[in-house]
């Protein structure tokens, strides 16, 4: 199946449900109870009942005897009271757990010896029509802008007036930072004129996803609710760019609090087919970036936030290793998954920029010291490449009975059964269609590297339960937004769909900490195992809607996401409506997309390896008809 995030939550948010312990649920309950009382008036909540655990212990699947139950009341009354106490502390979104999460396994090392990058030698001609910068890279326009050749204002007026433009169909753009992108544009054409060039992004128009905190204006995660929140400070990686001389022109849109493609303004759309969402939960970023309305955009990805919109949008993401860039500033939703990382049109530009915003801060603890040596000359040959073997393979033959229709012991299938019946049929069918296709341009890649002269090692993804370790990241969003829960806020926010955030977060009042704990022990096998596969290779090429995704956001890998060609007119058509469940839905003349994976703090060879593909097909160079 499709294993885009929003489906994996729908599943993995529930997956916790048969093993849950008690209290979570008993707190639950017990304000249950207190509800369905209207005499009740205390504000403390009921005494945990010996009738409350057996409910409780029915969720968990345990049977507790009548003698231990009397023995568990004070302690579960004892902890359920804590809740309270804690709660009453409101911390905000920006205070993270006493724990660190660190992706390496036992006895790895970091290369933290850092060696001066080097970029590709680029000479760009100025068009004579500054619009037609649209779409350069941007090595392109570092290199007109450090010649003088075009200045910062005049990208930066270019750039807002498309953002202006195509905002209407696509709606990617939350708040234009006109007065500041103005002033820095102003100043970066004052600094180049004097011989101060700072480097590449020095001149140049980005947009920020609107979880990165920009002091004096708006950070509104997405979310109802959060439309007029400010935040009183620079994200990291804004403070790094305006470091570097970049232009932020733009906060760009994302899906309510870091899902799908869907915010309190409406749905971002996809460049290439304005009929389909841009898909998420960076989709403000990709959307943008793909229309050619800024030079590039910062995304973060969690179970597939960059890799997803860049597929569907047909730009370059680069999620990189998890800890390579510190999230101060930034909206949490899972401390232990979130990465933050660039979204742009070819993979150098993604290499350009991680060069700009990558290293720790001294806030951020998860961030690590290690080097990003970019070499756009580096011998890519000499790297061992493999690939997951059984993704570029034909789905087996689907099992004819599972179209039959259901069999009812006692009754046949009404007439709306068997509508629902066939209805399932058809999407399936449907679904099968669309993904045969697909893997032709997978199998192309193949083809693609083998005719590069790469010689291609086939690996098998470790078999371990990866979808059971991802309510960790339900869990860790339900304590980001304790109180839109606790509080009864989260009916503000736009989706409310049982595979939306309030249900999620409801659900994960439900979890365990016994089992977020053995979740993690799972996980810690799963780092292990996956890094063992880059003891044999240094580079893995992946189809990128598949179960590669949840695992190396798991185990915290790196990932490029590069452009693979546009879907033919024989392609099979989209389904009419996009209900955001499935990432690939596809269509004529629509992007697709291949993955390249690597080891821990090896970013810097893997955007060299994706950048030679890129180079030998093209792809990169595509982009949407706009009227």
């Amino acid at each position: 199946m499709a294993l885009d995030r929003r489906g994996f939550l729908a599943v993995s948010g529930r997956f916790g449900l048969a093993s849950t312990l008690f209290p979570g649920a008993l707190y639950t309950l017990a304000a249950q109870a207190q509800q369905a009382d209207p005499a009740k008036k205390s504000p403390e909540a009921p005494k945990i009942t010996s009738e409350m655990i057996d409910q409780a212990a029915a969720l968990a699947g345990l049977t507790i005897a009548p003698a231990q139950k009397q023995m568990m009341l004070d302690g579960l009354n004892q902890q359920r009271d804590s809740y309270s106490a804690i709660r009453k502390l409101h911390m905000p979104n920006s205070v993270a757990p006493a724990f660190i999460f660190d992706p390496l396994p036992p006895g790895a090392t970091v290369n933290t010896e850092k060696h001066k990058p080097v970029y590709s030698r680029t000479v760009f001609t100025m068009p004579s029509n500054i619009e037609d910068l649209a779409f350069a890279t941007i090595p392109e326009l570092a290199d007109l802008v450090r010649r003088k050749k075009v200045s910062s204002l005049d990208l930066t007026q270019m750039y807002i007036a498309r953002l202006r433009k195509y905002d209407p169909l696509l709606h990617f753009g939350i708040t234009v930072t006109e007065e500041r992108a103005i002033a820095q544009a102003k100043q970066a054409d004052a600094e180049i004129a004097a011989g101060k060039y700072r480097g590449p992004l020095h001149g140049l128009p980005w947009g920020a996803k609107d979880l990165l905190a920009v002091k004096g204006y708006p950070t509104t995660w997405g979310a109802g609710g959060f439309e007029k929140q400010q935040i009183d400070e620079d994200a990291t990686v804004v403070k790094r760019l305006d470091e570097a001389g970049a232009v932020l022109v733009a906060k760009l849109t994302l899906g309510a609090l870091a899902m799908g493609d869907k915010w309190f303004g409406g749905r971002t759309r996809n460049p290439w087919n304005p009929k389909q969402g841009s898909s998420g939960s960076s989709a403000g970023p990709a959307s943008a970036t793909s229309a050619g309305c800024v030079a590039f955009s910062i995304g973060s990805e969690t179970l597939g936030s960059i890799s997803s919109p860049s597929t569907r949008c047909g730009v370059t993401g680069l999620r990189p290793t998890f800890g390579f860039v510190p999230r101060t500033g930034a909206m949490a939703l899972s401390w232990t998954m979130d990465k933050l990382g660039p979204i742009c049109r070819g993979v150098e530009d993604c290499a350009m920029v991680l060069q700009a915003i990558y290293g720790p801060d001294g806030q951020d603890l998860s961030a690590r010291e290690a080097a990003f040596n970019w070499n756009a000359d580096l011998d890519w040959k000499s790297l061992r490449i493999g690939y997951v073997q059984s993704e570029f393979e034909a789905d087996k033959p689907a099992d004819p009975s599972a179209d039959q229709e259901p069999e009812k012991q006692s009754a046949p299938l009404t007439e709306e059964e068997k509508k629902k019946h066939a209805e399932r049929q058809r999407q399936a069918a449907a679904f099968r269609a669309r993904r045969a296709y697909d893997r032709n341009y997978d199998q192309a890649a193949l083809d693609k590297l083998r005719s590069m002269g790469v010689n291609l090692i086939p690996i098998t993804l470790p078999d371990l339960p990866y979808s059971s370790m991802t309510p960790l990241l339900t869990a860790e969003a339900a304590a980001a937004f304790d109180e839109l829960t606790t509080t009864g806020r989260d009916k503000l926010l736009t989706e409310q769909s049982p595979e939306d955030w309030p249900n999620d977060f409801r659900i994960a009042r439900f979890y365990p900490a016994v089992e977020y704990i053995q979740a993690n022990r799972a996980r810690s096998l799963a780092i292990r195992e996956v890094s063992k596969l880059f003891d044999q290779v240094d580079v893995i090429v992946a189809a990128t809607n598949s179960e590669q995704l949840v695992i190396t956001n798991l185990t915290g890998h790196p990932a490029v996401i590069v452009p693979n060609g546009l879907r033919g007119e024989d392609a099979p058509t989209p389904p009419k409506v996009d209900t955001g469940d499935d990432d690939q839905i596809g269509g004529p003349g629509t992007p697709v997309s291949i993955t390249f994976l690597a080891g821990h703090y090896q970013d810097a060879k893997l955007c060299a390896f994706a950048r030679a593909y890129q180079e030998a097909t093209g792809f990169q160079k595509q982009h949407p008809k706009l009227g």
